[in-house]
């Protein structure tokens, strides 16, 4: 079969791909082993958030007391279970999303698409000669550790948390990023007893350490069991149900075991190697229109080129859309990604942590300021945890860097994206009107910090 663009995985970014480009007038084939919309809207970012918004109301319904009256709050998982199932559309089903998708001209197939030959995509036994482009978007899978036992319990990953219709007695969440901390509040504010275990010494250790103890001080307020700078030697069934041996000897168990240890590519799954690419590289590299280095007329974009958030991936679709299609287009940038951890405080980061700014040799000035202390972390007064901080290159006058904590530390940081993409001068920002009394203007105060 003939087709002009063969787009692998149809996830979000994937779907964006192909979508745009049918209704542009071109023959493009959608190739997706499971469900069309890929991990996002089913198991991810929108379940989970879904999860993480029931969570905060029954937070913020015992925050009541001393504040607003009084409130007896029954925690109840029946309606964020039935929730779930119905944004994923009967229970995991995407004949919607499949029949957008067609409707906007696009050809559907499902199945296991790879390259086997430069232009040629072989999906279960069809064989797609492709005219004008092959996009990568086949996106991740989660990374197993091989820890010793673990593949003989039944643990979940993120799909399993999603799905599970009970809320476990007890739970060990092996993995102390965004995924495992967001499940780890989730679940103990649910009423299961709650170990987050992480090999290295902080939680999100990709964020500034700040945000990482602020994270840390609150779980264990809130009854969390939190082992920092512990590595899983072994897993069995035992205990509550399973048990895990960390590498000081201690053990810690649950009625559940939650693996969240981060996300690989399976680069072979996809056939790379017959384009004479690394088949055991960590991620596809691309250049800055996404176009695959050493293949001709394959793009890749999203988590199978290191991306990680489901706003590269549609980020870099815009861009490979346009250059498919032979339209002038900026190339990729990644000076200003935003990521938000959706704990309670969130924690919101764009560019560079301070560490990571020293490293680069970058003449680095901080400025920061305390959510609590600003006229609205006053006025909340409970749940009010937070901070700013911002990191600037002192030599051009620009932040490159930005953490916001905080009740809605993930929306205050749309400011601070703004300024470090566009590289305003902190001498601007320092001139802007900030309203009163809101969260965002907590940043005039850590510019005047900057200042000093």
């Amino acid at each position: 079969m003939n087709a002009d663009v063969v787009v692998l995985g149809m996830g979000p970014g994937g779907e964006d791909v192909a979508t745009t480009l049918a209704k542009a007038g071109l023959d493009v084939v959608g190739v997706e082993k499971e469900l069309l919309g890929g991990e996002c809207p089913y198991w991810a970012c929108v379940p989970t958030k879904m999860m993480v918004r029931a969570t905060d109301l029954l937070a913020e319904a015992r925050r009541i007391p001393g504040m607003a009256g009084s409130a007896t709050v029954t925690p109840d998982w029946t309606p964020v279970a039935r929730r779930i199932r119905d944004e994923a559309t009967d229970n995991w089903n995407d004949k919607a999303a499949v029949a957008r998708f067609e409707k906007a001209g696009g050809r559907f197939v499902r199945g296991e698409g790879r390259f086997e030959a430069p232009g040629v995509v072989l999906v279960d036994g069809t064989t797609f000669e492709v005219s004008r482009a092959v996009v990568v978007a086949t996106g991740t899978r989660p990374a197993i550790p091989p820890v010793p036992g673990l593949d003989q319990v039944d643990y979940w990953t993120n799909r399993g948390a999603v799905q599970s219709e009970k809320v476990p007695s007890s739970l060990v969440v092996m993995g102390g990023g965004s995924v495992g901390c967001e499940f780890a509040q989730v679940f103990a504010r649910y009423g299961s007893r709650v170990t987050l275990v992480e090999g290295l010494r902080h939680l999100i250790p990709n964020e500034d350490v700040e945000a990482c103890e602020l994270l840390q001080r609150i779980f264990a307020a809130e009854g969390i069991d939190v082992r920092t700078g512990a590595k899983a030697e072994r897993v069995e069934r035992g205990g509550d149900g399973i048990t895990v041996t960390l590498d000081d000897g201690s053990q810690v168990s649950g009625e559940r075991l939650l693996v969240a240890t981060g996300r690989k590519t399976d680069l072979a799954a996809v056939g790379v190697g017959r384009l004479g690419l690394d088949e055991k590289a960590k991620w596809l590299e691309v250049d800055d229109h996404l176009r695959v280095k050493g293949a001709e007329r394959v793009w890749a974009i999203g988590d199978v080129t290191g991306g990680g958030f489901t706003h590269i991936a549609t980020y870099h679709a815009g861009i490979t859309v346009a250059d498919i299609l032979g339209q002038e287009v900026a190339g990729a940038e990644d000076v200003a990604i935003p990521r938000v951890t959706f704990t309670d405080p969130e924690v919101g980061a764009v560019g560079l942590t301070e560490k990571a700014a020293r490293e680069r040799g970058i003449d680095v000035r901080t400025g920061t300021s305390q959510v609590p202390s600003s006229a609205r972390g006053w006025i909340h007064k409970a749940g009010n945890d937070g901070f700013i901080k911002l990191v600037e290159d002192a030599e051009r006058g620009v932040l490159v860097g930005a953490t916001s904590t905080g009740p809605v530390g993930g929306e205050v940081l749309s400011m601070l994206t703004l300024a470090v993409h566009a590289r305003v001068p902190t001498a601007d920002l320092r001139r802007m009107v900030y309203a009163y009394p809101t969260f965002h203007r907590a940043v005039e105060d850590a510019l005047r910090d900057l200042a000093g």
